[in-house]
């Protein structure tokens, strides 16, 4: 069972106030980088959000903005696989179980599925997609399974009050819908990514499903882009440097969170930008900053 006293302990930590930081501390010189990097972007309009947190010491690194709620794009999707892997863990239903597409879940951009032929595949291998591509179709059809309301639920349970699964993925967003598949406060979000590790959300096959989906993800081009890993093959320790992460992306949303090992320390880390799309320099700018913020990850963990 998880010791929900210490995960108790540590969510209170990393909820209770903080003076804020916009600058890096003597003794944080390892983020001097993240600071002035995502400073500019501050400087420049963008709305900015950041957390590190070191997982042996749980001592918090970096902390921009943290309590901010900003858009997270494809990043809410991790909601919908932990509830999915607990009800698997709880076999409410079997991971064997076949899923059809039909065309109310028809979604476009993000995934695999709908260029595949199969018109069905198990619950198992649609988590499994979600994971590893962020797929849309498979998330649709997940959430038809599982129910949205299910997914909140869940979420609340864990004590997450500022980051939800808002709605399903749809191609276009209307005025009745929500403004935004996900949203999220990076404190909240390095928090979960930390607890995942240790194998303390709902209990340990729950979390190890989650990462193990998660450990495929292909998208490296964001913080992650500064490991020097292998989008296509990253499950294992690569140059003692080993990696799970979600990324999200929208017009004017560059968004990641993850959990990264290196051979001297551990950390699990949130960065969030919402920014004017106006152009490839706007958005280049954006990734350049997150790299940086990768670079710092690197050199702390190693």
């Amino acid at each position: 069972m998880v010791d929900t006293a210490r995960t108790r302990e540590r969510w209170d930590r990393v909820h209770d106030a903080q003076p804020p930081r916009h600058k890096a501390d003597e003794k944080d010189e390892n983020f001097v980088g993240t600071f002035t990097a995502l400073g500019q972007l501050a400087y420049e309009g963008a709305q900015v959000s950041a957390n590190v947190i070191d997982l042996r010491t749980g001592r918090i690194l970096v902390s921009i903005d943290d309590r901010i709620v900003l858009p997270t794009a494809s990043i809410g999707k991790i909601l919908l696989l932990i509830e999915v892997s607990a009800r698997l863990t709880e076999r409410d239903f079997s991971g064997y179980g076949i899923l059809d597409k039909t065309p109310k879940d028809a979604v476009g951009l993000s995934g695999i599925w709908q260029h595949l032929q199969a018109p069905a595949l198990p619950v198992a291998d649609l988590a499994t997609i979600v994971g590893a591509t962020s797929d849309n179709l498979a998330t649709n059809v997940l959430l038809r399974q599982v129910g949205l309301d299910a997914v909140r639920a869940r979420t609340e349970s864990l004590g997450l009050a500022r980051t939800a699964l808002l709605d399903l993925v749809r191609d276009k967003r209307g005025p009745d819908d929500a403004p935004q598949l996900s949203v999220g406060s990076t404190a909240e979000l390095a928090w979960l990514f930390g607890a995942l590790a240790r194998s303390e959300i709902v209990d340990p096959l729950t979390s190890q499903r989650v990462m193990g989906w998660l450990s495929l993800n292909a998208d490296l081009s964001m913080v992650a882009s500064a490991f020097g890993l292998d989008p296509l093959s990253h499950r294992g320790v690569d140059h003692s440097t080993l990696l799970v992460n979600k990324t999200g992306t929208d017009t004017g949303v560059r968004s990641e969170a993850g959990a990264l090992r290196g051979s001297r320390s551990s950390v699990a880390y949130a960065v969030s930008v919402q920014f004017n799309d106006d152009g490839l320099p706007a958005r280049l700018l954006v990734l350049d900053a997150m790299r940086t913020v990768g670079y710092d990850l690197l050199e702390y963990v190693h």
